[in-house]
């Protein structure tokens, strides 16, 4: 089975440091005998801002550039070690034209599919040092690559990992209620969403979008809190988080 896994910058470094700790316990739920795994990882630029000093987010498109310059090498340092004796991991910084141009996205679907027969772990990310469109947000801090790399690869799940339980509706005076199938995206469930982190660049919106998006190519869908100790197993059993079932054409 092939499965993308979304690990979002409220997961990876919360407070703008890389939690080595909560992406261990991710790595050592991959069951890398009998599934191929594609790691689409966010939290460049919180990393960098801590390997540079700066208490805040930059606003500016070079301060932004050059966190996730600093922050992209710890990330893919921090990945090597918890792979180390188990897979090889590689790196792919990706922009919105490798999707839209037909050269490019047959490039990459050849290199994935090399990569994956090597039995490599793809790292993928946004190339947000020299890509501007990306750091405004045209990926929703990673959640639509997730999802267009999944339908690259034909992949068959998307795991969208967040610090939430998964999509919920408000419930009048009652505690929100977590929607546990989402069998279509509509702009009444959209108008649901508020909010986002203040180091990322997503929201639940983005990761409707995104679910939306997958599942209509093909791919099951689910949106899971990465802090659970066995989020991976029980969201592929579709016991935790909010799940979107596959579109058939």
């Amino acid at each position: 089975m092939r499965i993308v896994i979304k690990v979002g910058t409220s997961l990876i470094a919360p407070s703008g440091q890389i939690d080595a700790n909560l992406l261990r316990g991710l790595v050592d739920q991959f069951d890398l005998n009998r599934n191929e795994y594609l790691i689409v990882t966010s939290g460049a630029i919180a990393a960098g801002m801590s390997g540079l000093g700066l208490r805040r987010r930059p606003r500016n498109v070079e301060g932004m550039q050059a966190c996730a310059a600093v922050g992209q090498s710890q990330l893919m340092h921090t990945y090597e070690r918890l792979f180390f004796g188990k897979k090889v991991v590689a790196q792919l910084l990706l922009s919105s034209d490798d999707f839209t141009s037909p050269v490019r996205y047959r490039n990459l679907q050849n290199a994935l599919a090399e990569l994956l027969s090597l039995g490599v772990v793809p790292i993928v990310n946004e190339n947000d040092s020299v890509s501007v469109r990306e750091l405004v947000g045209a990926f929703g801090d990673n959640d639509e690559l997730s999802a267009l790399l999944a339908t690259a690869v034909k992949a068959h799940w998307l795991l969208l990992l967040t610090d939430v339980d998964g999509f919920y509706m408000p419930n009048g005076r009652k505690k929100p209620k977590l929607v546990r199938v989402v069998r279509k995206l509509t702009p009444a469930l959209e108008a649901q969403c508020n909010g986002k982190n203040a180091l990322g660049r997503g929201g639940m919106i983005s990761k409707l979008r995104a679910a939306k998006l997958a599942s209509e190519g093909g791919v099951h869908v689910a949106i899971v809190n990465g802090r659970h100790p066995h989020s991976i197993k029980l969201a592929l059993e579709r016991k935790i988080g909010t799940y979107f079932p596959p579109r058939e054409n």
